[in-house]
């Protein structure tokens, strides 16, 4: 699976305003319904809030993978925001997050959202990503980094 099939500019964020996770969640899945990628603006805040009430989604390093399933949700749905400042973000290494992929899927098909998390994690592991994508300005640019990476 690549990423990068499931992004375009309407779903990337550079300069996200938010300084906590609640902020955060609120802000990319407005970014989500503005690009008509969900209808149900609650019950996907709600999908994201219960799995991070189950433990973080900040995996450390700098990135957070908030998602989850829901009923409203059609296809595997992503989004993904870059913070200059860091966002608060109970991650597991205490760090702010700077890197923000949000994944939504379908409540009966787990394969996508599976292997979508496999391929964040392989890429965030990847040597240079963390900061190409960070010090990235635009959108555009953004996917340029994922196009190349993957």
């Amino acid at each position: 699976m690549r990423l990068r099939d499931l992004l375009d500019e309407s779903v990337v964020k550079v300069g996200l305003k938010g300084r906590d996770k609640e902020q955060c969640f609120e802000e990319m899945i407005d970014l989500l319904v503005a690009a008509g990628r969900i209808a149900d603006r609650a019950g996907a805040l709600a999908a994201i809030r219960q799995r991070e009430a189950q433990g973080t989604t900040g995996i450390g390093q700098g990135v957070g993978i908030p998602h989850g399933k829901h009923a409203s949700i059609p296809t595997l749905t992503a989004a993904l925001g870059i913070s200059e400042r860091g966002i608060e973000f109970e991650s597991i290494d205490g760090e702010k997050v700077r890197l923000v992929f949000v994944l939504l899927a379908r409540v009966d098909d787990p394969g996508p959202h599976v292997r979508a998390l496999a391929e964040i994690a392989r890429l965030v592991q990847t040597p240079g990503f963390f900061r190409k994508l960070t010090d990235a300005k635009s959108p555009r640019e953004v996917l340029e980094i994922l196009d190349a990476e993957e």
